[in-house]
């Protein structure tokens, strides 16, 4: 009876180990568990193309020669807006929606939101939204915490208003007073490329890399588009 307990428990634990490892290793596995999960986007899936994104609640003076860069180069970006800004400045909203870019939502006031909680979170949104489609007559379809700062509140929050939550996987920290268009440019171009999503903001020194950065990751084959071209498979 011993012997025969051995026999049939001792290849049983080995197929539960085998069975749990499998499950932990395989992505594609784990995510069918985690699909109804809310998650927050660091990275696009079409390959042809990379993402960049501009989150605006502050650099206005540095927006036109964005926006001529960018028409040189016939690029059409993702272009995040705080409320407070575009309440501040409706004309300068229009004229980046007019151009065809894409237009996010960036809350309303630049607060952290995973320290305001469900009704903050809420607030920060839909008030952005409203002032936002005020402006341009059209809804928005991703919403970037600022500073990134997030937590599962904001991702429920986010989601309730029909929001994709939007971070990002290249960060070319041009908000900091010693990054140079050179740091700039390295930042970017020493990561892998296809379907990232990258982070600048309405800078001086992100204006003098621009023209460099677009021609470079075109010469590479990728194209330089917007957050929905690289979640396209998504779709």
């Amino acid at each position: 009876m011993e012997r025969t307990f051995k026999t049939f428990i001792i290849p049983v634990f080995f197929l539960i180990i085998l069975i749990v490892s499998f499950f932990m290793c395989n992505d594609s596995v784990l995510s069918v568990f985690k699909k109804n999960e809310l998650q927050a986007i660091r990275k696009g899936y079409n390959k042809d193309y990379i993402a960049f994104t501009c989150n605006v609640d502050w650099g206005t003076e540095y927006i036109p020669s964005m926006l001529e860069i960018f028409e040189k180069h016939d690029v059409k970006i993702t272009f995040f807006v705080s409320g407070r800004w575009s309440k501040n400045n409706p004309q300068m909203l229009k004229k980046i929606n007019d151009m065809g870019h894409e237009i996010g939502n960036h809350g309303y006031g630049h607060r952290m939101h995973s320290k305001i909680g469900l009704e903050g979170n809420r607030e920060e949104i839909v008030k952005t939204h409203n002032i936002v489609k005020d402006i341009i007559k059209k809804d928005m379809l991703y919403f970037a915490p600022p500073a990134g700062d997030y937590n599962d509140t904001t991702l429920k929050a986010a989601n309730e208003f029909g929001y994709k939550t939007i971070l990002w996987n290249i960060d070319t920290i041009d908000w900091r007073k010693d990054s140079t268009r050179d740091k700039i440019i390295k930042r970017v171009l020493n990561k892998p490329l296809e379907g990232s999503i990258v982070l600048m903001h309405p800078k001086e020194e992100t204006i003098k890399a621009l023209d460099y950065l677009i021609k470079t990751i075109k010469e590479r084959n990728i194209k330089v588009g917007r957050v929905s071209d690289v979640l396209k498979t998504l779709d």
